[in-house]
């Protein structure tokens, strides 16, 4: 069932800027043995991924067809915020279900995530990890799902924010498994380019959580941007959308609505908003080919504002990755 978010995330444009009360730690994931009937090849599965190691990461697929999408989310953000909706939304669907109409589509809980519920904080399904992590962390963790899912690359990754960097990171890795990327809003290796060093630390300690259990998602930012500075290109183009939201969630009124660590105030909004700009376009270019969608009226989440938006972008990489050639013969 889609659910109407109930929170909101403010951030620094990139990955969303933690609301620590929203972020009570990691509960333990509930255990489920997939049948042949619903597993994450076929049905309708929500349940855990043995990976290894002791751990389990929640898995929630519906649909059928190929290639298989998988949904990455924000920073700090379940798998089920692809069936969340803003309030008021234009479409009476979010995307997760939509996709779900086009051909195999899963989501999964990264350690330490966390929505909001009718009861509560619901937290991340997947077994807590020692944090901060980074994004090659992520990608390490979706290949080791991904294998144990049984699901078959190639994969249409579409990723949110950090989990934009995730998909990036695992793409470059992993070039002959991925079909296609829609990056949505994804945060970009160049954003620091546009900002002091006094402004990168106001953002990255804006993203910090604070106060939170340990076990709550924490990347190291500045590992982060490095790993995505030196990801390996990929040999060959694939089809790649680049959703950029061209409204700015650090408004005068958000800023004047409540209490900011030290340094954020309108300045360091500008700052920001104009180095995301140019970072977005910086993105989009190291992808040959690829579509930058920058006019979607969304703030950062345009999955929950523009989910039409995002699923026909997801749609437009799905047809151009069912539509390419087979690669012939090794010689």
């Amino acid at each position: 069932m889609t659910r109407t978010a109930r929170r909101t995330r403010l951030h620094g444009v990139s990955p969303a800027i933690v609301v620590v009360a929203l972020l009570a730690g990691c509960a333990g994931a509930p255990t489920s043995v997939p049948t042949a009937a619903s597993s994450p090849l076929h049905g309708t599965f929500a349940g855990s991924v043995a990976i290894g190691h002791n751990r389990v990461i929640f898995m929630d697929c519906r649909g059928s067809g190929s290639p298989t999408v998988v949904l990455l989310s924000g920073f700090g953000d379940r798998a089920d915020i692809w069936q969340n909706l803003s309030t008021p939304s234009p479409d009476p669907a979010a995307v997760f279900s939509l996709a779900a109409g086009l051909t195999r589509v899963c989501a999964y809980d990264r350690p330490g995530t966390s929505s909001e519920g009718s009861d509560g904080v619901e937290r991340s399904r997947s077994t807590p990890v020692d944090q901060p992590t980074t994004g090659e962390d992520g990608a390490a963790d979706l290949a080791a799902l991904l294998k144990a899912s049984g699901l078959r690359a190639p994969y249409v990754l579409v990723g949110h924010s950090y989990g934009g960097d995730i998909a990036m990171l695992y793409a470059s890795r992993h070039p002959q498994d991925v079909a296609g990327l829609v990056l949505v809003d994804a945060l970009s290796p160049y954003l620091p380019d546009g900002l002091t060093a006094e402004q990168l630390s106001v953002y990255e300690a804006l993203n910090t959580p604070k106060g939170a259990p340990a076990s709550t998602e924490r990347v190291d930012w500045a590992a982060n941007f490095q790993e995505l500075r030196a990801m390996r290109q990929l040999p060959e183009p694939i089809p790649t959308v680049v959703l950029t939201a061209d409204r700015p969630q650090l408004t005068p009124d958000v800023l004047a609505s409540g209490t900011w660590p030290p340094g954020v105030d309108q300045a360091f909004a500008d700052a920001l908003w104009s180095a995301q700009t140019s970072a977005q376009d910086k993105l989009a270019q190291l992808y040959p080919g690829a579509t930058h969608i920058s006019d979607t009226k969304s703030t950062h989440y345009i999955q929950l504002e523009q989910p039409r938006l995002v699923v026909d972008s997801i749609r437009s990489v799905l047809d151009h990755a069912r539509n390419a050639p087979s690669p012939g013969p090794s010689p």
